[in-house]
């Protein structure tokens, strides 16, 4: 789970002040509520939204496992407590809730169209997360069984275009290895000439860039018949959507990675229920 002191910025966020709608109108009084799912997924950041009741005093039963399947009218997770607590904690929960879910509902559908084609093939998230939540955006790819890829720019070497630009793609890896011997090496190749030169270069995966299904094989082909294949990891990225996911998965790669999996997320629909 993400630290709770993570969390609780959201809280301040949405009442620095505290809620003064419920301060006003609700009595010192307990209840129950449920959040429910209103829609088929994978459930994603309930544990987080727990830990946040949690630390207001509210106790929580999770009904569902992150990671899991749910159906429309699942309950997530069962509350008792203050009801101005609850009420204080459930937009932010419900956002958290919604966010994570709907982003591993995806990633979960992605790997399986990816799977039926290659099994061998993974589906991989980008740094295209909105600031600020990065973490949660990177766990509920992962629990919706995608790899999160790298967390920052500290995380690993990725040798871009427009680094490229202003130092060559030899000197460039040799450079990246004389710093670390124990990061891999990557690099954005556009064509079959340029994922040729990072091969030789000493490059352990190619992120083809914005590249044909085509154009993939015909590459992949031209590392094959200079004996490099083997040594080096394949990545395919750029404008793979739910409609040519498959094909590209059929070339032989190894990872498709998809920053629309965060930077276009359709909200995963919770809602939470107060009982009387």
């Amino acid at each position: 789970m993400v630290p709770l002191g993570y969390l609780l910025k959201f809280i301040e966020e949405d009442a620095p002040l505290g809620d003064v709608t419920s301060d006003a109108i609700i009595p010192e009084v307990a209840c129950r509520a449920v959040i429910r799912a209103e829609q088929d997924g994978v459930a994603a950041g309930l544990l987080e939204a727990a830990a946040l009741f949690s630390h207001f005093g509210v106790d929580v039963q999770q009904d569902i496992r992150d990671g899991e399947p749910v159906q429309t009218g699942n309950v997530l997770l069962s509350l008792s407590g203050d009801a101005k607590k609850i009420l204080l904690v459930e937009r932010t929960a419900l956002n958290i809730i919604g966010r994570m879910s709907g982003i591993a509902t995806q990633t979960q559908k992605m790997a399986g169209l990816v799977k039926a084609e290659n099994p061998h093939c993974r589906v991989a998230g980008t740094r295209k997360t909105c600031p600020g939540l990065r973490a949660l955006d990177k766990k509920a790819m992962a629990l919706g069984g995608g790899d999160p890829h790298r967390s920052s720019l500290s995380d690993g070497v990725l040798i871009k275009d427009n680094h490229l630009i202003l130092v060559p793609v030899k000197e460039a890896v040799r450079r990246a290895k004389a710093a670390s011997i124990y990061r891999k090496i990557e690099i954005e190749v556009e064509n079959a000439d340029d994922a040729l030169a990072a091969a030789q270069a000493g490059a352990d995966i190619l992120l083809f860039d914005n590249m044909t299904p085509d154009s993939v094989r015909t590459t992949i082909h031209g590392l094959e018949q200079a004996g490099l294949r083997d040594r080096v990891t394949i990545e395919l990225s750029g404008g793979i959507t739910a409609e040519t996911i498959r094909e590209y998965a059929r070339t032989g790669a190894d990872v498709i990675s998809l920053g629309a999996l965060t930077h276009t997320v359709r909200n995963f629909s919770v809602t939470l229920e107060i009982q009387k």
